[in-house]
């Protein structure tokens, strides 16, 4: 499958479904997060300092996001990546490995091998030359050392990490006949198109040596049009696309790919992210004011990377950036093309060596080189100005205004739970009010196929219906627990009528909080078939190697009544078949994701002298519609009739 919050005593994020990318972190903040299973097929990241032989801890802290100002659209900064492939010293692994099982909320399993060998493959590969083409001899080298491996980042070796050594001196070998294929293709570019060439999307048929030909071949036509310029980036595109390292260097890329591949084994919502690649784990766009990005859609292509969709300015659709910052594109993994697309003044920092680079040329920072229309672009990416205003209440929150007995129902669809839900379901209640002469009488939350988001949204939306109760106890590994509470919303912002949650099998984590808060304490009935079961956090740390950033599963938590949510999920007060309903049972649940958490029962939060009663749907009187969606009448139609239990049928 798979987090902003302004509370500053906590840097939680809570996981959700299996279905998308799961991320944030280090913001001081509290999220809800879709979580992931453990990549298979995703390109490596890249990182280390260069050269990667003289590499120390510490090399990289100037990278972690820094929240500068809450109000600020510009209030995360990132690092630029510096294009060098993630590597890291055994010492560095092994802390970070250390630091991960000693973590976790529950005691990790054994890390099956076959696995471990083969994500470790996946993350070493960010173009498919290195190890998962069909002619590549680095998955069969990996896989024999996996085991030794394995061994050696867990410590039960008490030497250094020599297992790596043997898939490195492959590596070294590989990537130096890579190259010698790509520079035949440099001289053999006759025919080839420049203009085509630099443009063109990386391919991906054929083998490794005849890719590393062809994109030869692409780099050799840019640099016979651009001459002197066109030379130096690809010398820098050769460099990138097969990195110069001996049988050691390649080691330590092994052993961060390792260290990547062996985060997710242990706990399926966690990851290690080197500070260069850091954004990619983040749920920026559930942040109440996200960063700014230079573009929707990146393509790495030979020379560069060609941006298009929501670009801009400076930057235009369709150029192909060549380097920001003196640190060429081509051949960059995905996860540093996803950060360098925050490059701003404000949104990332450039590496000292970019910095230095720049004062001797005095440069402006953030300049970036583009291929547009033929010709070579400096561009000032401090200059780059996005739309404040893209983003409204009505696309985050759409709704439905549904006649409803004598009066109206509103449906709000939440897709994800923002960082500002609470903000924005209150603004969205006070303009429905006022809207039409007919009365509302009740509120529908649809929470299908909503994977979660921020516990601030989460906490904000549900004090509109339950101000300043306890809603969830957290757990540690230790047995210590921890309890959230609702805030207190101001008096105008509450809902006292009746209110329902629609969930699925896909409703997950901080939406899963949502409706399980308002079904304990009988304020809001939900409708459809059990949630997901995501009832574990992640926490974003910086690691003890000071190399990157962890997610860890850190808690698991239960609902205000105790009930345990994690491997479980909610059962629906009543149960209905949505059309766009899994079959229970069939589907992927959190219970059947590989080494995630155990459930837990916690204490009952609840006050016994505090009584809540439950706003009660009233009767439509056989008037409810008509709906844009049908099974949304139906569901409205058994709120009504204050059907409990049975699986309703179509």
């Amino acid at each position: 499958m798979n987090h902003s919050a302004k509370s500053l005593d906590k840097r939680i994020v809570w996981g959700a479904l299996a279905l998308a990318s799961v991320s944030v972190a280090v913001f001081a903040a509290v999220y809800w997060q879709k979580a992931a299973a453990p990549p298979s097929s995703v390109p490596v990241a890249s990182t280390s300092a260069s050269p990667l032989s003289s590499r120390t801890p510490g090399t990289l802290a100037a990278a972690k996001p820094i929240e500068v100002d809450p109000d600020s659209e510009d209030s995360y900064v990132f690092r630029i990546p510096s294009g060098e492939p993630t590597a890291l010293s055994c010492e560095e692994a092994r802390v970070i490995i250390e630091q991960v099982r000693g973590g976790l909320a529950y005691s990790p399993e054994a890390v099956p091998r076959v696995a471990f060998a083969t994500a470790t493959a996946d993350w070493l590969d960010p173009h498919g030359l290195l190890s998962l083409a069909t002619d590549a001899p680095t998955s069969r080298a990996i896989a024999v050392a996996a085991p030794e491996l394995l061994a050696d980042l867990e410590g039960r070796h008490h030497r250094q990490c020599i297992s790596a050594l043997g898939p490195g001196t492959v590596l070294e070998a590989w990537s130096n006949e890579l190259r010698d294929f790509f520079d035949r293709g440099r001289l053999s570019h006759a025919g080839i198109d420049a203009s085509v060439a630099a443009i063109e999307p990386l391919p991906v048929v054929g083998t490794a040596k005849e890719i590393a030909f062809e994109i030869g071949r692409r780099v050799g036509a840019f640099e016979a049009t651009q001459g002197e310029r066109g030379r130096a980036i690809g010398d820098e595109a050769r460099r990138r696309f097969f990195p110069p390292l001996d049988k050691e260097g390649w080691a330590k890329v092994v052993i961060a790919s390792a260290v990547r591949a062996y985060v997710p084994l242990v706990d399926p919502h966690g990851e290690w992210a080197p500070f260069d690649e850091e954004s990619h784990i983040y749920e920026l766009d559930l942040l109440s004011h996200p960063p700014r990005k230079l573009w929707e859609h990146a393509v790495p292509t030979a020379v560069g990377v060609r941006v298009s969709d929501g670009v801009v300015a400076p930057l235009a659709d369709g150029d192909v950036i060549l380097s920001v910052s003196h640190v060429a594109t081509a051949g960059l993994p995905l996860e540093q093309i996803d950060q360098l697309g925050f490059a701003s003044l404000e949104g990332v920092a450039a590496s000292p060596l970019a910095l230095s680079m720049q004062k001797a040329s005095h440069e402006p920072p953030l300049m970036a080189v583009v291929l547009r229309d033929g010709a070579l672009v400096s561009l000032n990416l401090a200059e780059a100005k996005g739309d404040a205003d893209a983003d409204t209440v009505a696309d985050d929150l759409p709704s439905e205004r549904i006649a409803y007995g004598d009066g109206d129902v509103l449906v709000v669809t939440i897709k994800d739970v923002r960082d500002d839900l609470g903000d924005d379901l209150a603004a969205l209640l006070d303009a429905e009010r006022s809207r039409s002469p007919r009365k509302l009488v009740g509120l529908a939350l649809d929470l299908r196929g909503n994977g979660g988001g921020s516990t601030d949204g989460a906490l904000g939306a549900i004090s509109l219906f339950l101000p300043s109760v306890p809603l969830f106890s957290m757990k540690r590994r230790d047995g210590s627990i921890e309890v959230d509470h609702s805030p207190t919303p101001r008096e105008h912002d509450r809902w006292t009528g009746p209110v329902a949650t629609f969930v699925n099998g896909t409703t997950a984590s901080a939406a899963e909080m949502i409706a399980g808060a308002l079904a304990v304490y009988r304020r809001g009935v939900s409708i459809g078939v059990s949630t997901f079961g995501k009832g574990c956090a992640q926490e974003y740390v910086d690691d003890d190697a000071h190399a990157g950033v962890l997610r860890l599963t850190t808690l698991v938590y239960a609902l205000a009544d105790g009930s345990p949510v994690q491997r479980i999920g909610l059962a629906p007060q009543i149960r209905f078949a949505f059309q766009d309903s899994d079959n229970e049972g069939t589907s992927e649940r959190e219970a059947t994701l590989a080494r995630s958490a155990p459930p837990w029962r916690g204490p009952d939060l609840r006050d016994p002298e505090t009584k809540r009663q439950e706003a009660l749907w009233p009767p439509s009187g056989g008037v409810v519609g008509p709906c844009k969606d049908a099974d949304t009448c139906r569901a409205l139609r058994l709120l009504g009739a204050g059907r409990r239990a049975a699986l309703a049928k179509h």
